[in-house]
């Protein structure tokens, strides 16, 4: 056995699978309350165009405004998005490390 199979093999052990359920949770909850959080500062910030760039993505999220209202569809869309990438980004690592383990 050679000095390169040791380290593959102390390496493959290292590294382990992600739980993507999990990290959907957490990506949701982070995305979710970024875009609530963003959208309630430009709201307090107030002004003549509050929030031209945030204000696109309606074009995307059906119902979103920079409002009060649109905080909280900001919220759910925010959350749905983030648990979507979270899970796909989980489900993906799982894939390559269970081809890397053959």
């Amino acid at each position: 056995m050679s000095l390169a199979n040791t380290e593959d093999e102390v390496i493959g052990r290292a590294v382990t699978k992600l739980h993507a359920g999990v990290l959907a949770t957490v990506s949701g909850m982070i995305g979710g309350l970024a875009l609530f959080m963003m959208t309630i500062l430009l709201v307090i910030q107030d002004g003549p165009q509050v929030g031209q760039h945030l204000q696109l993505l309606s074009h995307y999220f059906i119902g979103y405004s920079v409002t009060w209202g649109g905080s909280l569809v900001g919220l759910f869309y925010g959350a749905l998005t983030g648990a979507l990438s979270g899970w796909a980004v989980g489900y993906i690592y799982n894939v390559v490390i269970g081809f890397r383990a053959r």
